[in-house]
């Protein structure tokens, strides 16, 4: 995590302050349940929480304790018993380090994924309300970069909507797949320590009982936690590319907003870049990257070994803190969004009619021309129009061939706009549910 990516909210999640907290609520939830089964003193478990529900941690400490020990559960345990006294000996009784680290990690998690949900909701709103401003904006539909047919920018991020509406529901899945807790001892047996203590954690702390843990919780959960995270990313950079093409000086259909004093460029007054859109493809670049280690977390030695450990300490807050901060970026570029209609009928008309092709070569075959024929007669007129030497619907009507066919009212007629634009509310409806 760097400042400059980095936002307050998502950040707290991965303190240590906020992880050591954690901690100790594992921890004496647990002891209320051991005092509840008689296996500690009552009086015990509200001593620890007594003493160590307000407490501050000493991280400082923690880490000095740490150096010697080398074991950063034990490393706070010691410091919790200087905080806790002569009752600490009865925390962690038949747990293991796992125990803490793995439901906190899942805590970590959850509470990482409900921001980030949070972040989706905003992408959405504000795609929504760009989509129904610009619903019937006609522009250019391209494939393969090339002028295909005519589409509206409300289409363009009515499908972005949608894309994001299907990471949203995934998110929601990957948090309650990630949402369980582990104490159940060393290898897992539940044979120092009750499953119903794990029970009454995984309550207190809003998760469920891992089914079966080998002394870690399975690491495909978090294998689908952050491939869910790499999607989304890859959605965020699909959006942002999209966004970057249409600020190109030849197209500029569309541009991020450039506020008062802003600067482009260190050499040349006249910029305005694509920063933000290039911003987000490289962040999420970042997020996906980290999709690799957490398949390969998945492979544990038996029961368990810390391979996963290393790259888990790094990889859950970054990847989470910088999807946060690209999707808030995300949805702040599409709310302010510059749209330039004009431009885009520009080039709707940039080649002199090309974009209605089709619509042609099937009227043709509808009046009896062989679809090859047809093919042949449309694309003929086609590529000097392509060169600039023309304008298509004349040469249309200047083709003997085509005139067999067609006359020139019919030809005419096949260049409307409006006929590309008539199933819009249909695909609205589709993804929005509203007529």
């Amino acid at each position: 995590m760097i400042p400059r990516y980095t936002r307050p909210e998502m950040a707290s999640i991965w303190e240590p302050q906020t992880r050591f907290k954690i901690w100790f609520e594992i921890e004496a939830h647990a002891a209320d349940a051991l005092a509840e089964l008689g296996v500690i003193p009552k009086e015990a478990a509200k001593t620890i929480w007594a003493k160590g529900k307000d407490a501050t941690f000493d991280v400082a400490r923690i880490d000095e304790i740490e150096r010697e020990t080398r074991h950063d559960v034990i490393a706070f345990l010691t410091h919790l018993a200087e905080i806790v006294g002569p009752e600490a000996r009865f925390v962690h009784q038949g747990m293991t380090s796992s125990d803490v680290l793995d439901t906190c990690l899942n805590v970590q998690l959850k509470r990482a994924a409900d921001l980030l949900i949070a972040d989706l909701d905003r992408v959405l709103a504000a795609l929504k309300t760009r989509a129904f401003e610009h619903k019937m904006t006609p522009t250019i539909g391209r494939s393969h970069g090339i002028h295909a047919e005519p589409v509206t920018f409300g289409l363009k991020l009515a499908y972005a909507h949608a894309e994001f509406a299907r990471a949203r529901a995934r998110l929601v899945a990957a948090r309650d797949e990630i949402s369980t807790c582990a104490i159940s001892g060393a290898v897992g047996t539940f044979a120092q320590i009750d499953p119903r203590v794990e029970e009454h954690v995984a309550k207190a702390m809003g998760l469920r009982p891992e089914p079966v843990s080998t002394q870690v919780i399975p690491r495909d959960r978090h294998a689908m936690y952050f491939a869910t995270l790499g999607v989304i990313a890859a959605s965020v950079e699909r959006l942002a590319v999209e966004v970057r093409h249409l600020q190109r000086t030849e197209v500029l259909e569309a541009e991020e907003f450039f506020s008062e004093g802003q600067k482009g460029s260190s050499a040349m007054p006249h910029k305005r870049n694509p920063v933000l859109s290039e911003n987000l493809s490289g962040l999420s670049r970042m997020v996906r990257a980290y999709v690799t280690p957490a398949l390969e977390n998945v492979v544990l030695w038996h029961e368990r070994d810390i391979s996963h450990s290393s790259a888990e300490r790094m990889m859950a807050p970054d990847a989470t803190v910088t999807l946060d901060f690209a999707l808030v970026r995300l949805a702040g570029l599409i709310e302010k969004l510059l749209v330039y209609p004009q431009n885009m009928q520009k080039n709707l008309d940039r080649l002199g009619g090309l974009v209605h092709s089709q619509r042609v070569l099937i009227a043709l075959t509808q009046k009896g021309a062989s679809r090859e024929d047809a093919y042949k007669f449309v694309q003929r007129n086609a590529m000097p129009v392509w060169r600039g030497e023309g304008d298509f619907q004349t040469l249309l009507k200047n083709d003997p061939d085509v005139k067999k066919y067609m006359t020139d009212a019919e030809i005419e007629e096949k260049f409307d706009l409006g006929y590309h634009l008539k199933h819009v509310d249909t695909i609205f409806q589709r993804v929005f549910g509203e007529a």
